[in-house]
């Protein structure tokens, strides 16, 4: 073997002693340095945070050593969480934006105020009235229940004196106020009455009372389902017949002998509704829990034929669909005796010629 060789089966080579003696040199104390000790051994202070040559170092999980100051990429420290009152405030402002969107383009509660719809709907019910579908050009329709502004004017109020707003105080109104704006109660300034849709624009109603039923296009209406027990259905002041203006609607009480409704007013509109007042249509009885339910439109509004303009409809379009054809089949003979006429005269001129 040559002098000097390193294979680490002879004696290692003598190496200075600095001040920590073998063990500074990462030796044993006779001088011998493992292999497997010098090679794990600065991986290990690196990556577990060991005691190496510098002393001890706190080592992150990705083997970066953090800052003195504690601020490095590995340091982690936990968010400090907002306090309740401080968001309290933000979450409050949510639920009042949100009930105000909710309340204009939405839904909106309304609280019944008389006797006039009777026994659908008590007085002190809250019902919930649908504001979105007029949005999108949906019109009232027959047999609804709908929500609709005061359209009396310069005196003609619709509204007795039970349903005039009655004074609160300055507390009261204000809290009233701040509370209908976000649509969470009625509004006492707000002249709003509810009525059930009897007919639309285009339509003729009539009712000859003694005992006779409603008839709309000439056809009866079968109200036993929601006139109050015990009502006729115009006893207490017949009408019609009245041609319903267009865009206009012919409302109704259930409760007939207590409600101040069309009949009352001829000198308005012919004692019709304006589709513009229209608040929308009451779909649902919100409160009490006991009286929860839907309002649904009557089945005898949905019998053939009470639709005039329905009606006229196929009749028109059978009409529409037949002049085309008629011009074209005229068309089609007058080319057809052309044809004929000048193959006629054609063979007249070859027969001369002969």
């Amino acid at each position: 073997m040559a002098v000097g060789a390193r294979s680490g089966h002879g004696e290692p080579e003598k190496r200075p002693e600095g001040p920590g003696g073998a063990e500074a040199s990462g030796g044993t104390p006779g001088g011998e340095a493992p292999e497997a000790a010098l090679s794990q051994a600065p991986v290990t202070a690196q990556a577990s945070g060991v005691e190496g040559p510098d002393g001890p170092k706190d080592a992150g999980s990705d083997g970066v050593t953090p800052d003195e100051d504690g601020e490095g990429p590995s340091a982690t420290r936990p968010k400090k969480q907002r306090s309740f009152w401080k968001e309290l405030p933000i979450l409050i402002g949510i639920a009042l934006v949100l009930a105000l969107v909710i309340k204009t383009f939405l839904v909106q509660a309304f609280s019944i105020p008389s006797d006039s719809m009777q026994d659908t709907l008590q007085r002190g019910d809250r019902v919930l009235v649908d504001k979105l579908t007029p949005w999108f050009g949906a019109k009232p329709e027959r047999g609804e229940v709908v929500v609709f502004h005061d359209p009396g004017k310069g005196g003609q109020s619709w509204l007795g004196p039970e349903t005039q707003p009655q004074e609160t105080g300055p507390l009261g109104g204000g809290v009233q106020k701040v509370l209908s704006f976000i649509g969470l109660m009625p509004s006492a300034e707000e002249r709003d009455l509810i009525k059930r849709v009897i007919a639309v624009g285009g339509d003729t109603v009539e009712c000859s009372g003694a005992g006779g039923p409603v008839k709309v296009n000439g056809k009866a209406l079968d109200e036993k389902s929601y006139i109050y027990p015990g009502n006729s259905p115009c006893d207490d002041k017949p009408f019609g017949p009245i041609k319903v203006p267009k865009d206009h609607i012919w409302v109704m009480g259930d409760h007939r002998q207590d409600s101040l409704d069309s009949r009352y007013h001829p000198t308005l509109y012919e004692g019709t509704v304006p589709v513009s007042d229209v608040v929308g249509r009451a779909i649902v009885v919100a409160w009490p829990v006991n009286r929860w339910s839907f309002l649904p439109v009557p089945g005898t509004f949905d019998q053939p034929g009470l639709n005039a303009a329905a009606a006229a409809v196929p009749p028109a379009l059978g009409f529409a669909g037949a002049v085309p054809l008629v011009l074209w089949r005229r068309r089609r003979l007058l080319g057809r005796t052309t044809s004929v006429a000048a193959l006629k005269s054609a063979a007249d001129r070859t027969s001369s010629k002969g």
